[in-house]
C-alpha cells in the first residue's frame, strides 16, 4: 500500500482555539487526531492554519503569528515523525513580515501558511513580494487556504451555508486569477504555491481562461500575460482538501499532471479521512499516479522523499 502524507490537516493551539467563535470544539485534540492517522494509514501530516476571528480577539496578527507559529513548532517537537508544520504571518503589519519569516525558519517550520486574501486584500499585492522572495529563497513552499472572514462576495451575501460552500472557495479561484494577472507566477517562477480545494472552481473555468482571454487579446481588451491562462495553471500545485469526488479529482488532471496534485485530508473539517483516500485509491488513473498524489508529492516538496521513502 502507498505510504500516506496529509497535504492539508489543522490543529489549533487551545489559547488560540479559546479566542474563536468555531474552532473551540475538536480542533485542538493531537491525540485524536494522531489515532485517526494512525486508522488510516497516513504516516505524517502537514499541519495548517485555517484562518479564523482569532486576531480579532487576540490583539492582532502580530501577537496571533507569535503565539501560533510557537506552538505549532512546539507541537511538532513532541511529535516530529508525524507532523510538519506551517507558519503564519502578522497580515496586517508587512513591516513585521522579515522578522516572522526568520523566526519560523528558527522554528524549523516547513511551509508558509498564507489565506487568499486579508481585509479584501488578494495575495497579489506587493507587500507580499518579500514573502514570497523568501520562499523562493528558502526553496519553502506557500499553502494557500481559503479565507473565511470576509471572503469576496460576503458583503451581498451571509448565509451559514452558502458563504462557506461559495464564497471561501470563491475566494481561492480569485486570489488565483489576480496572482496570474498581476505577473505574480511570472516574477516568482521557482516558488511552489499549493492552493487548496483545487483551487476552487478552477478546475471548471480553466477552458473558458483560455478561450475568453484569447478572444479579448484579439481586440486589446486585457493585458497580454505571454501565454495562456492554462500554461500557469498547470505549473501550481493542488491540495484535494476532503474531496470525496472522483469527478472532481478527474477534473483537476485535466488542469494539472498527477505531479501536482496533493492528498489534503482537511482534518477536523472533514472527519470521514478513509472515503477521501479511498476515493483516490479507486480513481481510475495510473497506480504510480495515486502514490504520488497520496503522498510523494508533498514528501518531494518538503524535500523529505529520500529519508521517508527509503
Amino acid at each position: 500500500m502507498s505510504k500516506i502524507f496529509d497535504a492539508h490537516s489543522h490543529y489549533m493551539p487551545p489559547e488560540i482555539a479559546r479566542n474563536t467563535a468555531f474552532y473551540k470544539v475538536d480542533w485542538s485534540d493531537l491525540d485524536r487526531q494522531l489515532s485517526l492517522m494512525d486508522e488510516n494509514g497516513i504516516e505524517k501530516a502537514l499541519l495548517l492554519y485555517p484562518t479564523s476571528d482569532a486576531h480579532l480577539n487576540m490583539g492582532g496578527w502580530q501577537n496571533l503569528s507569535r503565539i501560533y507559529n510557537t506552538e505549532i513548532a512546539e507541537a511538532i517537537k513532541k511529535h516530529n515523525d508525524r507532523f510538519v508544520g506551517a507558519g503564519i504571518l502578522p497580515a496586517d503589519e508587512p513591516s513585521l513580515f522579515e522578522d516572522e519569516l526568520k523566526r519560523i525558519k528558527d522554528l524549523d517550520l516547513k511551509v508558509l501558511s498564507l489565506a487568499s486574501s486579508y481585509d479584501g486584500i488578494y495575495l497579489d499585492d506587493s507587500r507580499f513580494d518579500i514573502v514570497y522572495e523568501f520562499a523562493r529563497r528558502e526553496n519553502m513552499p506557500i499553502h494557500v487556504h481559503a479565507q473565511i472572514m470576509n471572503p469576496i462576495g460576503e458583503e451581498r451575501l451571509k448565509d451559514p451555508l452558502l458563504t462557506p460552500v461559495l464564497e471561501y472557495v470563491f475566494d481561492v479561484s480569485v486570489c488565483l486569477g489576480k496572482m496570474m494577472m498581476n505577473e505574480t507566477f511570472s516574477k516568482f517562477p521557482e516558488v511552489k504555491f499549493i492552493f487548496a480545494h483545487y483551487g476552487g472552481v478552477l478546475p471548471l473555468v480553466k477552458e473558458r481562461f483560455d478561450t475568453t482571454y484569447a478572444m479579448l487579446r484579439k481586440r486589446n481588451f486585457v493585458k497580454d500575460i505571454k501565454k495562456n491562462p492554462s500554461e500557469y495553471f498547470k505549473n501550481l500545485y493542488f491540495d484535494t482538501s476532503g474531496s470525496k469526488s472522483t469527478a472532481s479529482l478527474l477534473c483537476a488532471l485535466e488542469l494539472t499532471d498527477p505531479s501536482h496534485i496533493l492528498f489534503g485530508s482537511d482534518f477536523p473539517a472533514n472527519q470521514n479521512i478513509s472515503l477521501s483516500i479511498a476515493n483516490i485509491q479507486n480513481a481510475q488513473v495510473l497506480s504510480e499516479s495515486k502514490e504520488f498524489i497520496l503522498g510523494l508529492n508533498l514528501l518531494k516538496l518538503l524535500r523529505l522523499d529520500k529519508q521517508s521513502t527509503s
